[in-house]
């Protein structure tokens, strides 16, 4: 028998928890790569325990007086601590605002300290910009389910030429990288994108699954002038985000202020809806989000190693500072040659001038040569772990729902419905049945129909129901829905009722799956 047998595959973990999971398998897989190949001083510093336990960050970000402190104070429907708001460049710093039971302020060198938090290596941008950080805290209730930050306001003009004392473009790029959501606020009266602007959308421009581009102040323009400043703004972003495909642009006013021009109230009111749906369903989604940002980020070292190990082993041993330079000069040649090496996709590259200028400030001979040991570790994490952390996902999210975890509440998402609707929505939030205004015309039809013990027939139903013109597929869905004690017989109320829902459809409005709370006929109606 021989005496060398082959070592044994490693097995495979077991997670019961999709954070203790992530954590796992990022320090024992791709946390190695990343220390080996200098990841962490060139590209973006180590993920740390906070980066995964924190609730889902929502991020805004635009020129100043675009609304982005009102939107938010629209959001809690209260004020919150530090909170200015003005026609000026008010908003000068970095502004979480979290929960807590009682208010309070904390500084950034505070925070930048905290092991709790997830902000430790924001220190990374200097003393400066951490006088500019600050927390607020309050007992919000939106806040237990999602942190906020509000962000400087752009400058435009010549006070754009004003040095801020820090990496401005750095530091969004840092939080874009974490947030869930990035809310991108244009004023409806001030298109012009300043270069300041510009660069700060080109700094988050590769998190782009993540913004969501809000036109606000809508309310103050006729709609013919909203068409024209849509389209504007379409084109304007068109060319700087450099998207083939056109981006979604969430139209409103986002304040308590009454409406200019109320010719685009139920516009605004769908916008809006649409725009909140996708901020509440945030915590749902959150674990997704950070297992998404894994894999990319594994992506991003995986190649970044590969750049790495390349500039190396293209070293002399004479003249080495001569073809750092050089190499540096052509980065993107050695970014062809990687890609048609290792068959990496061009858009999974850096960015050119970034790494350029990031790699002038690096010793090449310290760099280290290319480990296929530490990149298979990352491809198995990639092609084993990922997948069994993902079958975990359906149960979380269960979970999440049972316990009331999966959507933000309070605030504005404390949605009250106006006594107001159109089609199968008219009638909510009233105490009389909406069926009740027609009801006696449909009570003189019902006693013109074959009666047995004050019900009718699916027979005598079906010969009168016809007469609608429905398809019997549609009308078949609406005797389901009318015969709502499911005796197979129709009432008096169980007759408006299918007649009401007849006239909803034919009125153009979709007929539903089950019976609406403010249909239901009174008689019916438990008891509260």
């Amino acid at each position: 028998m021989s005496k060398f047998r082959k070592k044994a595959a490693e097995p495979l973990a077991i997670y019961d928890d999709i954070t203790v999971g992530l954590k796992e398998i990022y320090k024992k897989s791709l946390l190695p790569l990343e220390k080996e190949y200098k990841y962490h001083e060139i590209q973006s510093p180590m993920m740390e325990d906070p980066d995964f336990d924190g609730k889902p960050l929502v991020m805004l970000i635009g020129q100043y007086s675009t609304g982005k402190t009102t939107f938010i104070r629209y959001l809690l429907e209260r004020d919150f601590p530090g909170m200015r708001i003005g026609p000026e460049p008010t908003t000068d710093n970095f502004h979480i605002i979290d929960f807590a039971e009682e208010e309070g302020k904390i500084p950034g060198n505070v925070l930048s300290v905290d092991s709790k938090k997830p902000f430790r290596h924001l220190q990374q941008f200097g003393g400066t910009f951490l006088s500019r950080f600050e927390a607020s805290q309050t007992d919000a209730e939106v806040l237990k389910s999602v942190t906020l930050l509000d962000t400087p306001g752009i400058l435009a003009g010549e006070k754009q030429l004003v040095n801020r004392g820090y990496d401005f473009a750095g530091v969004l790029k840092w939080f874009a990288e974490r947030a869930d959501r990035i809310i991108l606020l244009f004023d409806a009266h001030k298109l012009d994108i300043s270069d300041e602007f510009k660069s700060a959308i080109q700094a988050i421009r590769k998190n782009e699954d993540k913004i969501r581009i809000v036109l606000n102040k809508a309310d103050m323009m006729t709609h013919q002038q909203l068409m024209r400043v849509y389209g504007a703004l379409m084109w304007s972003l068109a060319r700087i985000l450099q998207n083939p495909e056109v981006s979604r642009i969430y139209v409103g006013s986002f304040w308590n202020q009454p409406l200019l021009y109320e010719g685009n109230r139920e516009l605004f009111e769908m916008e809006q809806d649409d725009l909140f749906d996708d901020l509440q369903a945030l915590p749902r989604f959150a674990m997704v989000r950070r297992l998404n940002d894994l894999i990319k980020r594994a992506k991003a070292a995986r190649i970044h190693s590969l750049i790495v190990s390349h500039l190396k082993s293209q070293l002399p041993m004479i003249g080495k500072d001569a073809k750092k330079k050089d190499l540096i000069k052509n980065l993107d040649v050695v970014f062809g040659t990687i890609q048609n090496q290792y068959g990496v996709p061009a858009a999974d590259f850096p960015d050119l001038e970034i790494m350029r200028e990031k790699l002038r400030k690096q010793d090449f001979t310290k760099f280290p040569n290319y480990d296929k040991a530490l990149i298979a570790k990352v491809d198995k994490m990639l092609s084993d772990d990922i997948p069994r952390i993902m079958n975990l996902l359906p149960g979380e999210e269960q979970e999440k729902n049972r316990m009331g975890l999966g959507t933000i509440k309070g605030g504005v998402f404390e949605k009250v419905a106006m006594p107001y609707g159109k089609g199968i929505d008219a009638g909510i939030g009233e105490k009389i049945w909406i069926v009740t205004r027609d009801k006696s015309k449909y009570d003189d039809i019902f006693n013109t129909l074959e009666q047995q013990n004050g019900k009718i027939t699916g027979r005598v139903a079906r010969d009168e129901l016809v007469k609608s013109k429905l398809s019997n597929n549609v009308l078949g869905k609406i005797w389901r829905l009318a015969d709502h004690d499911q005796d197979g017989l129709l009432d008096n109320e169980e007759f408006a009722l299918a007649m009401h829902l007849i006239k909803v459809k034919c009125e153009g409005s979709q007929i539903p799956e089950e019976l609406p709370a403010h249909l239901i006929p009174p008689s019916q109606r438990k008891e509260d």
